[in-house]
């Protein structure tokens, strides 16, 4: 890339916390204090995981501001920070991508947003697609490479914890999910389109030979057509990010049930979706991941909730906008609606509009049918948790597994009263009269699954 050089001459070694790297041998605190912060890093919601990364490692790598570009479908493109007239957008971060480590730590000067700054890069190859911790840095001060392998090994730790979300599909941050693509889906035909007609009627006038000044046309056309390119590309971007192909999805789902299936003595057969099934249709993420996660959460209640299951059939297409999933297997014919239930797989198609149907036919087998929407419904239902703070969000998770306030004090460190008071504010924002009905509409709408 152009202006970057790597920065190589050594400096005073500072591990993650900050504190000299002479203290690590001491003993096991320093050791205990770092698999603290790493702990509470994960523990945060999601929309907090980048500060949290950036108070971290504010004493080891000082930085002005920090940027994350992940296979997060809620939020791919991160940034926090406010460096005086950059403007950083997620195709500089992609563009930087292609010139660091698929999986390390790289530390020099490039040039980002038309500036050249002083950068520390994180590359994490756990995620199928790189996810990149971008730091911003107040000066070239070279990083001792034993703080760039701590940062490297917790944003490893983040990026296995986020793939995890991502593919399990997380009941709490479905709703929020869906709508966010359904926003961006919109804001990029939108200005697809305005830009778009724009350039094109710019170059059908540029293109005119009746015009003087052929040079000047020639170098016009040229702008026009980087410029339609660019646009392209960006929206390819966002979608590379957010979306993927139906036939991919499915086969990584099925390596998924072989790891799941070895050593049970159980077969398992698959019926990949073919092009008339929508093998080559290019949807949501987060519709891919909940559906995988149903079908695992249905593989696993068969072979624990039964006995004698020696086959498991598992088939998946798109039918009109929605995406079909069945999932077979040949035992006693016994499993209950309620098996999925305490699987979590309600609170997961919840939020996206999908259901899961259990035909259980005693001696026969059972057949468990899963369809997830493509899209968001034309009149969506408002998600009444929308109104509720992050710690309101974490309380009212406590509350939907029947915990009490001493309880839920102690687990979120923080005093009986407070706990009190914030129950007080959920019900009042919920328009409920008791902790069942908060706990009911918490249920529903996947808050029961909060961390």
């Amino acid at each position: 890339m152009a202006g970057v050089r790597h920065l190589s001459q050594p400096f005073g070694q500072f591990p993650l916390s900050g504190r000299p790297a002479s203290t690590r041998s001491s003993g096991t605190t320093l050791e205990v204090m770092e698999l603290k912060t790493a702990v509470e890093v994960l523990r945060a919601p999601m929309g907090e995981t980048l500060p949290r990364l950036s108070a971290a490692f504010a004493g080891s790598i000082p930085h002005q501001a920090v940027a994350e570009l992940s296979n997060c479908t809620f939020a791919p493109f991160k940034f926090r920070g406010d460096p005086r007239g950059l403007r950083l957008t997620m195709a500089d971060l992609a563009t930087l991508r292609e010139s660091v480590p698929a999986s390390g730590t790289w530390q020099g000067r490039a040039v980002v947003a038309d500036v050249e700054l002083p950068l520390v890069v994180l590359t994490s190859d756990v995620p199928e697609t790189t996810s990149m911790l971008v730091f911003i840095r107040t000066d070239d001060t070279p990083v001792p490479q034993e703080v760039l392998s701590d940062a490297h090994t917790l944003w490893d730790l983040v990026t296995a914890h986020l793939e995890g979300l991502r593919n399990e599909a997380v009941p709490a941050t479905l709703a929020v999910s869906r709508a966010a693509a359904a926003a961006r889906a919109m804001t990029i035909s939108d200005l697809g389109d305005a830009y778009g007609t724009a350039l094109t009627a710019l170059l059908g006038v540029l293109r005119d030979r009746s015009l003087d000044d052929a040079p000047a046309r020639t170098r016009a056309v040229e702008l026009a057509v980087t410029a339609l390119t660019e646009l392209r590309s960006r929206a390819e971007l966002v979608s590379a990010l957010t979306e993927e192909r139906v036939g991919d999805a499915f086969a990584r789902l099925t390596e998924s049930l072989c790891r799941v299936l070895r050593g049970r003595g159980v077969r398992l057969d698959v019926g990949p979706p073919g092009a008339e099934e929508g093998a080559d249709r290019v949807v949501p993420a987060e519709v891919l991941a909940t559906a995988g996660a149903v079908v695992r959460s249905a593989v696993h209640a068969m072979l624990d909730d039964q006995r004698d299951v020696g086959r498991v059939h598992v088939t998946w297409r798109v039918v009109g906008a929605v995406l079909k999933a069945t999932v077979r297997d040949d035992g006693p014919g016994t499993l209950s609606c309620g098996s999925l239930d305490r699987r979590h797989a309600a609170e997961r198609l919840g939020p996206l509009g999908g259901k899961a149907e259990v035909d259980a036919v005693p001696g026969w087998g059972t057949t468990v049918v899963i369809e997830v929407p493509l899209g968001p419904p034309e009149n969506p239902r408002e998600d009444p948790l929308t109104v509720l703070g992050a710690r309101e969000l974490e309380v009212l998770g406590q509350l939907a597994r029947g915990r009490r306030n001493r309880d839920i004090a102690v687990d979120l460190h923080i005093s009986e009263s407070t706990v009190k008071f914030h129950v007080a504010k959920i019900l009042e924002k919920l328009g409920v009269a008791s902790r069942g009905e908060a706990a009911a509409i918490a249920h529903e709408w996947g808050a029961a699954a909060t961390r």
